[in-house]
Order: C-alpha cells, then structure tokens, then sequence
C-alpha cells in the first residue's frame, strides 16, 4: 500500500521537513527529558527495594494493623518535608535532587496502592474499626509527618519556622475596627 493512503493518527507528530536544518524546540525537550526520567526510574528502584525490604522485615498477620505500610508512608512524609525544605530553600539549584530524591526514592517508597488495598483487604475480612483506625490514622500521622519534616529542616537549617499569623499581630495590623457587644465593649 503506498504511504500516501495510509491512515493518519491524529496525535502523531508530521515527519520533519528535509528544508530545516535545526531539530524543532519540542524535539530538543524531549531529547533533554530522558535525563530526568532515568533519574526518576533509578531512585524509584532504589525506594521501592526499601520499602520491599521493610514489608519483608515486618509481615502484616491476617486481619492485623498494615504496620509497615504506616511505618513506610509515614516516614516518607516526614522525609518529604525535609527534603522540600532542603531542595527548595537551603541547596543551590540542581537538576537532579528533587526528581531523584523525591519523586524516585520517596514516590518509589512510599505507597499509596498498598495502602488502598490494604484498606479494601480489611474491609472485605470485616474489621469496620481497624479499616476506620488505619484510614484515619494514615492520613492525619503522613500529614502531621510532613509538617514535623517541614519544621525540623528548617530549624537545623536555621530558617524562620513559618506557623501564620498570630492573632496580636492580625488584630493590630487591621485598619478594621473590632465588632463590639451591645454593651460597647469589643467581644
């Protein structure tokens, strides 16, 4: 059949004119991307290898509490705050850091699929208040786990700790006045 009935996929990219001499932009980045995903693929392995290592040192018992599961993603958030604090605001710029440390190692150590199906295990075996415990605790210890990360780096960084706005400060900074009670007191 010649190549000019064939069927055309929409998606594809047309082959390049013979005229240009230069490769386009989006062929340069695309070119430049495989660098990073060979970073990512290598941390992935090596995170996901720990975390293998550490299912394999703490096996969870029929019915019992995923205690590695939680032990892995619970650390992994807590490595994951350090780790942003360090590559965002104390390393110099790098190519590789966060594509390596923090999508490979820590996106290949922890886990959300295990997780999800540990959840749908115990719900399937029965166990309403473990299934509940383990959802629960799961999120608010990886969000908590963060924050501690977050506040620890900066600390032995020596960075401002950033918690928000106090309320003396809110109050004294507002040009707006504070409501007051029927009495003429402010509340």
């Amino acid at each position: 059949m010649p190549p000019e009935t064939l069927p055309v996929d929409p998606d594809a990219e047309p082959p390049p004119s013979p005229r240009r001499a230069r490769p386009s932009f989006r062929r340069t980045a695309r070119r430049r991307q495989w660098d990073i995903l060979a970073a990512i693929a290598v941390g992935g392995g090596i995170g996901s290898v720990a975390r293998y290592g550490l299912a394999q040192a703490w096996p969870t018992p029929p019915g019992g509490f995923p205690w590695a599961t939680f032990a892995t993603n619970v650390s992994g958030s807590f490595l994951l705050g350090l780790l942003m604090v360090y590559v965002l605001d104390v390393w110099p710029p790098t190519r590789y850091a966060r594509p390596f440390l923090g999508v490979g190692v820590l996106g290949g150590f922890t886990t959300f699929s295990t997780y999800t199906v540990e959840l749908r295990g115990l719900l399937a075996a029965g166990h309403w208040s473990l299934t509940d415990a383990y959802a629960l605790t799961s999120l608010i210890a990886g969000l908590g786990a963060v924050w501690t990360g977050i506040a620890a780096a900066r600390r032995a960084a020596r960075l401002p700790v950033r918690r928000g706005p106090s309320r003396r400060s809110r109050s004294a900074s507002s040009a707006v006045p504070r409501p007051t009670s029927s009495k003429g007191r402010a509340r």
